[in-house]
């Protein structure tokens, strides 16, 4: 099938060319991290984890939201879902090569990351992320490549299909959750020692991820013949809004317990994410952003009328993702580390390195969806025309 991909307009290979030249740039950043290290980031002794695992702990959250789709399609026959549920396949692969390419870079010498598999240790969370992260990602790529296959052929799956289906849902449930252990596991975190971690991480996935994918239909009905459905869309809107709810919920909570609480080792990151400390405020602008951001998301999607307003849902959507991935990746990564387990404040900017670096690693999952979604459409648009 790969040869669908291999036929395009101008503007997709104009694309194309877009992808691979900003993953060659991330290259050249990449190759001068390599050489000097991590010195090069922003990262430092009180700021252990940055920019790169901000990103690998939100786009988690992004694969881990295709279960919204595989859910009620394979297990409760939500017919409506089978026009889209692919997309969402083929999201979590491209999500999870990003995820596994940011855990590479974050490594001071890539070649390390084979520790985990040479020596493995079951008491390590890393251990059980690294193996379940990779195990999604091709449980996902067979799943949706068959899957598409016997759609190109109008043949019915395999039936060895149906179990991997059904221990995806789990998988997708455990990949976030693994990864949320990672930072409450750590007790001299108070930012991140709660037992609300994990859910709070599932409904900000639930909703990110499927906000992103509505976005990827709506863009898909424009430039294509194919039409992904309204009622799917409308459905996945949904899911959305109360996702999002749950998380605005799961945050209270959190500033709840440490205001009532008044315990300074967990009242001092809330404060400094939220309106400074002690002079220090970099993240403040950006925290109270994405705040705004999705809460004013949550309101235009609850209401019917602008929920089923397409353009206001486009940006509903929009504010969704930016509001999550501040609060998730930049929030919840530094929030954790500022101050430190001493009380000291060491602030954290990632450097124009991290950045570039970070692009490239976009561009990566950017063009595997790309190749993937150019392959699906295909299909589809043959199914319901007859013509390539």
């Amino acid at each position: 099938m790969i040869e669908l991909a291999l036929k395009g307009s101008r503007t997709y290979w104009i694309w194309i060319a877009s992808l691979l030249a900003v993953l060659a740039a991330g290259a050249v950043f990449y190759a001068d991290q390599l050489k000097y290290g991590l010195m090069v980031t922003g990262q430092s002794r009180d700021v252990s984890w940055g920019f790169y695992t901000a990103q690998m702990t939100y786009f988690v959250g992004v694969a881990a939201g295709g279960v919204m789709l595989v859910l009620p399609y394979y297990l409760h026959d939500y017919k409506k879902f089978g026009r889209i549920t692919l997309f969402g396949e083929f999201l979590a692969v491209a999500s999870l090569v990003m995820c596994l390419l940011y855990l590479l870079i974050h490594l001071g010498q890539p070649m390390r990351a084979l520790n985990v598999f040479l020596y493995p240790s079951l008491k390590s969370m890393l251990f059980w992320d690294g193996n379940v992260l990779f195990g999604y990602l091709i449980v996902n790529l067979i799943i949706g490549w068959n899957m598409l296959e016997a759609e190109r052929n109008s043949i019915a799956p395999p039936l060895w299909i149906k179990p991997l289906i059904y221990i995806s849902i789990p998988m997708a449930f455990s990949i976030h959750t693994i990864t949320a252990f990672i930072y409450c596991g750590l007790p001299g975190r108070g930012f991140w020692l709660t037992a609300v971690l994990a859910p709070r991480f599932l409904a900000s996935a639930f909703a990110s991820g499927p906000a992103l994918l509505i976005l990827l239909c709506l863009l898909i009905r424009k430039i294509t013949r194919f039409d992904p459905g309204k009622s799917a869309v409308q459905m996945l809107s949904v899911i959305v809004t109360y996702a999002l709810a749950a998380n605005l919920f799961f945050l209270m909570c959190e500033v709840f317990v440490a205001f009532y609480s008044r315990i300074p080792s967990h009242m001092d990151h809330i404060k400094y994410l939220y309106t400074g400390l002690h002079g220090h405020g970099v993240l403040v602008p950006w925290m109270r952003a994405s705040l705004f951001s999705m809460i004013l998301a949550m309101i235009l999607l609850l209401i019917p009328g602008t929920r089923k307003n397409e353009t206001v849902l486009i940006f509903s959507c929009i504010l969704v993702f930016i509001g999550t991935w501040i609060d998730k990746g930049l929030g919840m990564i530094s929030g954790g580390f500022v101050p430190s387990a001493l009380h000291h404040i060491t602030e954290y900017v990632p450097t124009l390195h991290e950045l570039m670096i970070s692009l490239g690693v976009t561009a990566v999952g950017l063009l595997i969806l790309t190749v993937l979604y150019k392959m699906t459409v295909s299909v589809k648009e043959y199914n319901q025309s007859g013509r390539f």
